[in-house]
């Protein structure tokens, strides 16, 4: 956000759209979507082991993306657009983008499971589903063990298609961070209006 502020970006947040994508989700082609929204909270975490909400979850398995890409295409072209969100994979991406490596288009930020975990206790767990499980601490447990497996896989996914990472761990300024992303798709320095990466 402050990143899009700065420069005068439209801001594209895949994670505020999903509740709305997935309220649209139908049986034969998001299977994964409507099985999770019919599950208890201690179904969705407590009752699977991480690996498998792993396996489960529908945001990182790319149902649904078709929704992000057709919200993307509606909006105008001005300002340039900044799509954000962990529901933009590195294998969904790939294909729309003007040259293999993304190079001023893409870039995936990892964090670290420190990281994710002092942003989860930053926010506090009723943030989360985790107080309305029967044991909070151990869905929370479960769910950054999993988000853990998810950030590897994203890395080891962009890394094996030359896509761009900024790796995100311990204290860092938000400045900074707005820095090495604005280098990543290479934007000017400064808090000017400048060419966005790929709608997707």
């Amino acid at each position: 956000m402050r990143l899009a502020e700065a420069r005068g970006l439209r801001l594209y947040s895949s994670d505020e759209t999903l509740r709305r994508h997935v309220a649209v989700a139908t049986p034969d082609r998001h299977p994964l979507a409507t099985a999770f929204v019919r599950m208890s909270m201690d179904e969705r975490w407590l009752d699977r082991s991480p690996p498998e909400m792993l396996e489960t979850f529908h945001g990182f398995h790319g149902e649904l993306f078709e929704r992000i890409v057709a919200d993307l295409l509606s909006l105008p072209p001005e300002p340039p657009i900044l799509a954000e969100g962990f529901r933009l994979l590195p294998w969904l991406v790939a294909p729309l983008l003007r040259s293999p490596d993304g190079a001023g288009q893409a870039v995936w930020l990892i964090s670290t499971p420190a990281f994710r975990r002092a942003a989860f206790e930053a926010r506090g767990a009723e943030w989360h589903g985790a107080q309305r499980t029967r044991d909070p601490a151990r869905a929370m447990r479960n769910l950054l063990e999993r988000d853990a497996l998810f950030a590897a896989r994203v890395a080891d996914e962009a890394a094996a298609l030359g896509l761009t990472t900024v790796a995100v761990d311990g204290p860092i300024p938000v400045e900074a961070l707005s820095a090495q992303v604005a280098s990543a798709l290479g934007l000017p320095p400064g808090p000017t209006s400048a060419p966005a990466p790929a709608r997707a």
